[in-house]
Formats: C-alpha cells, sequence, structure tokens
C-alpha cells in the first residue's frame, strides 16, 4: 500500500508560479526571441498557466508549444509496459530561438535529453532553458540541471512525486510524495 503525503497545493503553488515568471521575466525580458514548450504529458499543463501569467504582466504574446518525447527516450523498448505517445503540437519553428522547456518533475532526466533530441525536428535553437515545478535531487542518471525550479525535493529511488492538476479532472492542485 502506498502513502501519500502532500507537498504543495494552491495558494503555494501560485505563488511559486508567480515567482517563477518574474524570474523568467527577468532573464527574457521582452520576449520577441522567446518561445515556452510544454512537455507532455503533465508539463503542459504547467506551461500553459505560466504562459498565461506571462501574457497577463507582459502583455506579449508567446508562443507555446506541446513536446512528446516518448519515442526519443533511450529506454522507450527497454521497459516492462510500453509508453503510451501523446500529441505535439509546435505551431513555430524554433530556429534561432531562445526555448524555456517546461515540466513538472524533474527525475531522472532522461525525458528531458529525450525533448532535447525531439526539438531538432522544429529547427537548432539559440539556447535552451529548462524549468522544473518540481526537481527530485538524488536521483539524476543524466547531468541535467534546470534553470528555473520551483522546489527541490530530496526523494529516494522508491519514491515519486505526483502532480495533480484541475486541468487532469482533480478537484484542486495537489503535489504529492508517494511512497
Amino acid at each position: 500500500m502506498s502513502i501519500k503525503r502532500l507537498i504543495l497545493s494552491s495558494p503555494l503553488l501560485e505563488i511559486m508560479t508567480s515567482r517563477l515568471c518574474q524570474e523568467l521575466i527577468e532573464n527574457h525580458q521582452d520576449f520577441d526571441n522567446s518561445v515556452i514548450m510544454g512537455l507532455q504529458p503533465r508539463g503542459i499543463f504547467f506551461a500553459e498557466r505560466v504562459v498565461a501569467e506571462l501574457r497577463e504582466r507582459t502583455g506579449k504574446n508567446i508562443p507555446l508549444g506541446h513536446l512528446d518525447a516518448t519515442f526519443y527516450r533511450d529506454d522507450f523498448r527497454r521497459r516492462d509496459s510500453p509508453l503510451l505517445p501523446n500529441k505535439t503540437n509546435v505551431p513555430f519553428l524554433i530556429e534561432g530561438k531562445r526555448v524555456i522547456l517546461i515540466d513538472d518533475v524533474l527525475a531522472s532526466g532522461r525525458m528531458v535529453r529525450a525533448a532535447l533530441d525531439a526539438m531538432t525536428a522544429f529547427g537548432r535553437p539559440k539556447m535552451v532553458e529548462l524549468m522544473v515545478l518540481i526537481d527530485r535531487r538524488y536521483n539524476r542518471e543524466l547531468p541535467i540541471e534546470p534553470d528555473y525550479v520551483g522546489m527541490k525535493v530530496s526523494t529516494v529511488e522508491s519514491q515519486r512525486v505526483q502532480v495533480e492538476w484541475k486541468e487532469q479532472g482533480f478537484e484542486a492542485d495537489h503535489i504529492w510524495m508517494v511512497d
């Protein structure tokens, strides 16, 4: 039987999102050469919230795409149960752009590495930055570190972080540690 412990919920999640948006504004200023890509499946919900707040605060229409990197994972065929692909929707080229890749949880780094490979289908970016809501420390298998972090959580391999978004049909936003 698994045990769920609450890590974060609203309004702290909203405060954290606002803080991360402020960091983006400081680093990207006018966003004229910036695009945001949410990583499927749950990173898109966080990315959509970030873009909505940035548009409200800056008045800029920042391009948003949804990227699925399932088939680019190096462990795609090694899993006991196959991963199901999600929809990729990137209605712009990223050639020469500053890409902000957004995901909900960073653990091993394999999904981010796969996303970097998947992005090449849309051009060669000028630079890529990574924003994550939760950074699961001590679980990294690849040397990938986020540029923007909502919260760092110390976990062991047997634990996982579960993010529940209202947009997925949950009653409220919650982030859980599951043992």
